[in-house]
């Protein structure tokens, strides 16, 4: 599936998510947690939206993939401050919203991987490098893959070539 927009992107909405339960988490327990602890918390949880935000919109997949990199950077950094939270005393009553919270985290952290890995090997070099050139080749090679799997479609189903591009499937 293609996105025109970063808020539509499963992966963001997450991050998203993740950013307003640590608020609501850190909101709640202020007294209970150093200002530092709560601000670096916050602005992690943050920094994982952001930077999903400002990859998309960059308009080149290698800025795209350094910015999934640093927003799971901040997805790991958004963790093993929880991780800090949970070993803190005083809040051991927050350990199953602190567990769910890192669930969300890693989840982000999974997705952005996905992501990335599916990037990394891709022949698209983002929305700026397109145009009427860019754009015609990539529509002339789609119509050859188009024809050349309607010839081998044509082809029975013995015939050497046919069984050769089946097995490479």
């Amino acid at each position: 599936m293609t996105y025109s927009r970063f808020e539509d992107l499963p992966v963001w909405q997450e991050a998203v998510r993740l950013a307003k339960q640590v608020y609501d988490l850190t909101g709640r327990n202020q007294k209970r947690m150093s200002p530092s602890l709560r601000d670096q918390s916050e602005r992690a949880a943050l920094s994982v939206s952001n930077n999903i935000a400002e990859g998309f919109e960059r308009g080149t997949t290698n800025e795209l993939l350094a910015f999934l990199y640093i927003a799971r950077g901040s997805a790991g950094e958004v963790r093993s401050m929880l991780c800090s939270l949970e070993r803190r005393p005083g809040l051991a009553d927050l350990k199953s919203e602190i567990s769910n919270l890192k669930s969300t985290a890693e989840s982000c952290s999974r997705q952005l991987r996905a992501w990335a890995d599916s990037l990394q090997n891709s022949e698209i070099k983002g929305q700026r490098h397109l145009n009427d050139r860019t754009r015609s080749a990539a529509e002339q090679k789609r119509r050859a893959e188009a024809f050349q799997k309607e010839l081998l479609n044509r082809l029975p189903a013995n015939h050497p070539l046919r069984q050769q591009a089946t097995a490479s499937k």
